[in-house]
């Protein structure tokens, strides 16, 4: 991706919600496969009404905590400069303001819950009445959301890819994994300090199973100017804006090679160091 990616600046964005919308989420979790689009449209209907301009927008999900709890939330690389519309030039540097960002966001997500109660998607202990009425009382008050300020694309792709493909919890803060507990260290954010933790082995299960995402769902997701449609026709013209050649998409390495680089371990190597090589298929024998 960083290869692809043109040499700009980028800002980084975390959306996130009340707590109070958490057990809606937990208990509908269809509705997070959107969260994705909405967080992006938030940035992009306020970047065309602000500044007439389009972005690269990524947006990574995250549903964890330090404490392995559920707590739903978007970090999202945007490029600090865009392309703007009416005159189709590039503007290198526009100025992102964090209160209009957060009415945007709250305004999506709000939305688009309203619209899914109206079509009676979301299942919830409230009535749908008292649902609305949750609703429109978290649109009154301020949400939280984190901008940063703008860093290569090279620092945003490390710092938003460390949410993809990886377990809640790294395994370095495995203290101990026994027959019936499993003691591991949190991350308490608020005091800034890790703090031992333990659960039986099938609480433990089900913490984990409940940011396990669905099936065939991207975990990095790519919109506006990196949709697939608008780089089909828009791609080479922004690269030619930024005065920028486009570079080869990188071959994937192969399994071996990842393998290698990833836990220092040549799999092909046997025990004495020598290399395997393919001898061929033996076919299985029949279970007596």
């Amino acid at each position: 991706m960083e290869a692809i990616l043109p040499d700009a600046q980028y800002v980084g964005i975390t959306f996130t919600m009340p707590a109070q919308f958490r057990s809606m989420f937990q208990e509908n979790k269809r509705l997070l496969h959107d969260i994705p689009a909405m967080g992006a449209a938030a940035i992009t209907e306020w970047a065309k009404a602000r500044y007439g301009v389009r972005l690269l927008i990524v947006v990574v999900q995250q549903t964890f905590g330090g404490f392995l709890n559920f707590v739903p939330h978007l970090h999202i690389m945007v490029s600090a400069g865009g392309l703007h519309c009416a005159t189709n030039r590039w503007i290198s540097s526009i100025r992102f303001d964090k209160a209009e960002l957060m009415r945007a966001w709250r305004f999506a997500l709000v939305a688009y819950l309203s619209e899914a109660v109206k079509k009676n998607v979301v299942h919830h202990d409230l009535s749908s009445e008292q649902i609305r009425s949750f609703l429109a009382t978290q649109y009154k008050r301020e949400w939280n959301i984190f901008l940063s300020r703008a860093g290569s694309k090279a620092y945003w792709l490390k710092h938003d890819g460390r949410y993809i493909r990886r377990p809640p919890i790294a395994q370095h803060r495995m203290k101990r994994i026994g027959s019936h507990q499993v003691e591991y260290l949190a991350k308490d954010t608020r005091n800034k300090r890790f703090v031992s933790k333990r659960y039986t082995n099938e609480v433990f299960l089900d913490l984990l199973v409940e940011h396990v995402p669905d099936r065939g769902r991207h975990a990095m997701r790519y919109f506006d100017l990196l949709s697939p449609r608008a780089k089909a026709r828009l791609w080479s013209g922004i690269f030619v804006l930024l005065g920028q050649r486009k570079r080869e998409r990188p071959r994937r390495r192969s399994w071996r090679s990842l393998l290698l680089k990833t836990f220092g371990v040549d799999p092909l190597l046997d025990r004495k160091g020598e290399l395997m090589r393919w001898a061929g298929r033996r076919a299985p024998v029949p279970s007596l």
